[in-house]
């Protein structure tokens, strides 16, 4: 027997009554592996009716009125977000989730620095399809919400969670676009929240799992399979020594997990040597603290402090599945910081790449010892673009929390297009600064050219983003310090606990527009 949300005794037993009916008339003999999800908008005035999205007044019209006579009877109108199920009313659904869209009118929130109308659509079809993987139907059709994209991404990102040690695993659901929508936005999203997801999975793996030679080989098939226009080099120790990249070496050497050098080369523009963009991403696979040991608390989570390279390298691979016309380049530099014998000791002095003479007074501020010398060989391919993303600062979560990534940047045109590709994406960015202040913080130095640690205990986060600046020539460079958006507790809906694998749709975005602007 199928029952319905309803709020009264009365009208549960006709409710049940027409249930039977639609039993009747043939519901034992449908297909009940495949749930379907519908929107409706609140209302603009309190004296409006709630408007079902043009795909809901089909449906509607197909049980000839039941879904909006059900949903007058079962209950206040939905608020954002908001889900109801409807059980037995049509042969090929089984079961109809309705979700509530919040108002038609939504656009962009200069306050919020978002699409509101886009966010909306995200977290309501994420908790519709959540619905319906509770009821393990391995199926669900999503009705496009006038967003066909937003309504893939808020599907694909809210039906994912990771599950891959687990024996018993969550019904996995197929998300396909209802009606005869915009397949062609559908597939776009699908996309982008793909490359979130590869992102999440590779921070979210136990860190004895995702070593620098795993992630590596993942990465690489993840690539050879995206394109043909691709390229992976994943260089060794021995050619990490060539380069004389002793920052990087430094912190690897207290490890027994060897490091690599991970690059990669997307060339999609007809122009093979057209200056690329170059995208760096920290790659600590595990992150102790070294012998300035971190507390235990939470020390598991340090598994994602590779997130930099996990993005970035996530971005490359949807760039070059969705073609864009440029040439990419990521680096990652990929390692373990482990306390041993043979670890940095706070007072050692290392030399980088460019030159330049490193103190490390915290071998827990390690993630710009090997980006200062990941940015140093990014120089040498001429790029019209250097971005580095990290997991660099516990300040920097202190400062904006999980509600934006902070971004770095000399170049202000640089910084509005990444603010402008978070606003469609909803994976926000705020600017940061580099002032002057906080370079004379890491330069003021007892051994050496520059102190991996700022003179003070105040602004970590743009201490050291001054720090990686000293490796930058480059006009149009930014910095992105993810570590406050690393995880997702319960902040973004349409993510489930864990690593949230951001901000890689707003990369993707980023390539997108730039690729566009370029053509």
């Amino acid at each position: 027997m199928f029952w319905l949300p309803l709020p009264a005794a009365g009208l549960v037993v006709a409710r049940r009554v027409r249930v039977r009916r639609l039993w009747g008339r043939g519901l034992a003999t449908a297909d009940m592996t495949k749930g379907l999800v519908l929107g409706i908008y609140a209302k603009d005035k309190e004296e409006d009716v709630p408007q079902l999205t043009s795909a809901g007044e089909s449906f509607n019209k197909q049980v000839a009125g039941k879904l909006r006579e059900m949903l007058n009877i079962s209950g206040p109108p939905l608020k954002a977000g908001k889900t109801r199920t409807f059980y037995g009313l049509h042969k090929d659904f089984p079961s109809v989730v309705v979700v509530g869209l919040g108002k038609r009118s939504a656009g962009v929130d200069n306050l919020e620095n978002w699409h509101e109308g886009k966010e909306n659509i995200r977290a309501a079809v994420a908790a519709g399809c959540r619905q319906v993987q509770d009821l393990e139907l391995p199926a669900v059709e999503v009705d496009p919400c006038g967003d066909a994209q937003a309504a893939a991404e808020g599907a694909v990102l809210g039906l994912y969670e990771y599950d891959d040690l687990k024996q018993k695993k969550k019904m996995a659901v197929s998300a396909k676009l209802y009606g005869s929508g915009d397949e062609e936005a559908w597939q776009k999203g699908v996309l982008f929240a793909s490359g979130q997801n590869l992102a999440r999975q590779l921070m979210e793996s136990p860190a004895n799992e995702m070593t620098p030679t795993r992630f590596a080989d993942i990465i690489q098939k993840q690539l050879r399979s995206a394109s043909d226009k691709t390229e992976v080099h994943i260089r060794p120790k021995s050619w990490i020594e060539e380069q004389e990249m002793g920052s990087f070496l430094s912190v690897a050497k207290g490890s027994d997990e060897p490091p690599v050098f991970l690059e990669i080369h997307y060339t999609g523009s007809p122009n093979a040597s057209e200056a690329p963009l170059v995208f760096v991403g920290k790659g600590i696979t595990f992150d102790s603290g070294g012998i300035s040991i971190k507390p235990s608390a939470n020390m598991d989570l340090m598994r994602a402090d590779m997130g930099g390279a996990a993005t970035i390298c996530s971005a490359i691979v949807s760039a070059a599945k969705l073609s864009l016309p440029i040439n990419i380049i990521g680096l990652a530099p990929l390692c373990e910081n482990m306390p041993s014998g043979k670890a940095n000791k706070p007072g050692d002095v290392v030399r980088a790449k460019n030159g330049k003479t490193i103190q490390v007074d915290n071998t827990d501020a390690e993630g710009r010892l090997i980006l200062a010398d990941a940015l140093c060989y990014a120089h040498t391919f001429n790029p019209k673009v250097i971005i580095n993303a990290a997991t660099l600062t516990g300040a920097m979560d202190i400062a904006l929390g999980s509600g934006a990534t902070g971004v770095f940047t000399n170049c202000d045109g640089l910084w509005k297009q990444l603010f402008e590709a978070s606003i469609e994406t909803g994976d926000r960015v705020w600017r940061m600064p580099l002032f002057e202040h906080y370079t004379r913080q890491v330069l003021d130095c007892q051994l050496a050219d520059v102190n991996n640690l700022g003179k003070y205990r105040s602004a970590g986060a743009c201490t050291a983003a001054a720090f990686l600046k000293e490796f930058v020539t480059h006009s149009k460079w930014a910095h992105l310090d993810i570590a406050g958006v690393m995880t997702n507790k319960d902040e973004v809906p349409y993510l489930r606990k864990g690593m949230s694998g951001r901000p890689t749709r707003t990369l993707i975005e980023f390539l997108l527009r730039f690729s566009q602007n370029s053509a």
